[in-house]
C-alpha cells in the first residue's frame, strides 16, 4: 500500500466518524429538547449520549493525527522527489569539509552544532513519531544524494584497482531484529507525562449519587453523599543500554546506529508488552490483562472453528456495554488467531449485517500491514493484530482483547525513548556507553468494565485448511 492510499484510507475512517459524531450530536440534541416535555428522557439516557460522543471525539483525535502524519510525509516525499528532480540538472556540489562554499549548511554538521550524537538522537525520536526529527532525517539523505553522488561516477572500473579497493558490506541492508512494536499502545489515549513525580492520580466516583420520587408534598427528598475513591498510577521507567567499543563506533559503517535503532524498538516493544499483559510488580505497569474487574468470557471448544468464536465476541461485548453503557471500540488478536478467522470459509453466516462488511460476510481485512493501525473488521468491530498478546496461556492457548480505547490511559514523557550517549565512564577501556530510556504511566482501571478477555480451549494453537462451518 503507498502512503497516498494510506492517507487515503485514513481520510476515509476520519470522516465515517466526522460523520458518526453528527448523528450522535444530532440524537444528544434531540433528548436534551425533550427534558422538558412529558417524554422526558432519564439521566442514563443523556449520560450514555454524551459518553458515546465522548468515545467518538477521541476516535477523531487519534485519525486526525494519523492522517496529519501521513500528509506531512506525502508532502516531504513530493518534495524530494522534486529536489531529485533539481539536482540532477546541476553541477555536483563540493562536500563539507572538502572546500564547500554554498550558502546553505549541512543539516549536521559541527557548525551549527548537529552533529553526529544529534543525528542519532533524531534516529531514535523519529522511531517514537517524531515529525521534526523525521523531516531533519529526510532532508539529510537528500543533501547525501547531491553531496556524495562523486562516489558511483566512475570512468574507470574498480576491477582495475584490486589491490586497493575496499570491500564493501550493504550496510544500508542490515537486517534489524524483529520486533513486535507496538500496536496496542498506538490504539491507546495518549497523553504527555507531567514534568514531574513518580504517580499519577485519577479520582473515581464510586458511591454515586441517588434521586427517588417524592411520596408526598413537603416530604423528604432522597439524599446520597457522593464518595470518591483515588485511583493512583505509577510512573515507570523501561531502559535498556549496550556497551561498544570506540574501535566498533568509529572503524565501522553505521554500528552505533543500528544499536540505537535496536534499543529503541525494545523500548516500544516491552511498554506494549507490558500495558497488555503485566501485573504491575517490579517496577511494571499493571495491564489490560491484570487489571481486576474486566470482563471475562471463556470460550470452551474442542475442536473450535471461527464461526463458533462468533458468539463469544458477541458476549464479550454486550457484557462491556451492559456494565459501562459504552460500547467497545475494538477487537485486538494475536497475527495467528487473526489468519484464523480470516482462513475461514462455510456457509453459515450472521443474520444481521454489519456496516462496513459485505452481505454474507462475518468481517473484511482492510491491510497486510503489521502495526499500522486497523486490519480489518470483525464481529462490527475493528480489529488491532499485535504479536505481544501471548499464546502460552494454558501451554498453547491464545487470548482475544475487546477494549475501549477512550478508557486506555498511556502516558509517556514526550520524545521517548530518550538517549544518553556516555563517553568518559567507559574511556579507561575505550568503551562508548550508549543507553535509552523512557518514563510512562498507564492505566486501564478508570471503567475497568470497559474492556474484557475471551480466553478458553477454543482458542488453542489453531489449524488452518478448515471450513467455518
Amino acid at each position: 500500500m503507498t502512503l497516498e492510499q494510506m492517507l487515503a484510507q485514513a481520510r476515509e475512517r476520519l470522516q465515517a466518524r466526522l460523520a458518526t459524531r453528527q448523528e450522535q450530536t444530532d440524537a444528544l440534541t434531540a433528548l436534551r429538547a425533550r427534558l422538558d416535555g412529558d417524554n422526558a428522557p432519564t439521566d442514563e439516557e443523556v449520560q450514555a449520549a454524551i459518553t458515546a460522543r465522548t468515545a467518538t471525539d477521541a476516535d477523531i483525535d487519534q485519525l486526525d493525527a494519523r492522517a496529519r502524519e501521513l500528509a506531512a510525509e506525502v508532502e516531504r516525499e513530493a518534495a524530494i522527489a522534486r529536489l531529485q528532480g533539481e539536482v540532477g540538472q546541476v553541477a555536483r556540489r563540493v562536500p563539507y569539509g572538502e572546500g564547500h562554499t554554498g550558502t546553505e549548511k549541512r543539516t549536521y554538521s559541527p557548525d551549527n552544532g548537529r552533529e553526529g550524537v544529534a543525528f542519532l538522537a533524531d534516529v531514535v525520536a523519529r522511531m517514537g513519531g517524531d515529525l521534526d526529527s523525521a523531516q531533519r532525517l529526510q532532508r539529510h539523505m537528500a543533501e547525501e544524494r547531491v553531496e556524495r553522488a562523486h562516489l558511483v561516477e566512475r570512468d574507470v572500473g574498480t576491477g582495475a584497482f584490486a589491490g586497493l579497493t575496499v570491500p564493501q558490506y550493504l550496510t544500508d541492508l542490515v537486517a534489524p531484529a524483529v520486533a513486535a512494536g507496538r500496536p496496542m499502545a498506538d490504539n491507546c489515549r495518549k497523553l504527555p507525562l507531567p514534568a514531574s513525580g513518580m504517580t499519577v492520580n485519577i479520582s473515581r466516583v464510586t458511591t454515586a449519587t441517588a434521586t427517588a420520587v417524592q411520596a408526598t408534598e413537603n416530604a423528604a427528598v432522597q439524599e446520597t453523599d457522593i464518595d470518591d475513591t483515588l485511583l493512583t498510577i505509577n510512573v515507570r521507567t523501561i531502559a535498556g543500554q549496550q556497551d561498544m567499543s570506540r574501535q566498533a563506533i568509529e572503524r565501522s559503517v553505521g554500528t552505533e546506529q543500528v544499536v540505537i535503532e535496536d534499543l529503541a524498538r525494545r523500548y516500544h516493544t516491552n511498554l506494549d508488552s507490558q500495558i497488555i499483559n503485566n501485573d504491575g510488580t517490579s517496577g511494571t505497569h499493571l495491564g489490560i490483562r491484570s487489571t481486576t474487574s474486566i470482563v471475562a468470557v471463556t470460550y470452551t471448544d474442542a475442536t473450535p472453528t471461527p464461526s463458533e468464536a462468533w458468539g463469544p465476541l458477541w458476549d464479550l461485548q454486550q457484557q462491556i456495554e451492559t456494565g459501562v453503557y459504552q460500547a467497545a471500540t475494538h477487537l485486538v488478536m494475536h497475527p495467528r488467531r487473526w489468519a484464523f478467522f480470516c482462513s475461514a470459509i462455510g456457509t453459515n453466516q450472521a443474520m444481521l449485517g454489519q456496516q462496513g462488511v459485505a452481505p454474507l460476510m462475518l468481517g473484511a481485512e482492510s491491510s497486510k500491514q503489521y502495526g499500522a493501525g486497523v486490519r480489518g473488521i470483525i464481529a462490527g468491530l475493528p480489529v488491532i493484530v499485535d504479536a505481544n498478546l501471548p499464546t502460552n496461556v494454558s501451554s498453547t492457548q491464545d487470548v482475544i482483547l475487546g477494549v475501549t480505547n477512550s478508557e486506555l490511559f498511556l502516558w509517556e514523557q514526550p520524545g521517548s525513548p530518550l538517549l544518553i550517549r556516555a563517553e568518559q565512564t567507559g574511556a579507561g577501556n575505550l568503551s562508548i556507553k550508549l543507553v535509552t530510556y523512557g518514563y510512562s504511566a498507564f492505566t486501564a482501571g478508570r471503567y475497568p468494565g470497559a474492556h474484557g478477555t475471551i480466553s478458553g480451549t477454543g482458542l488453542t494453537t489453531p489449524t488452518f485448511g478448515i471450513a467455518a462451518s
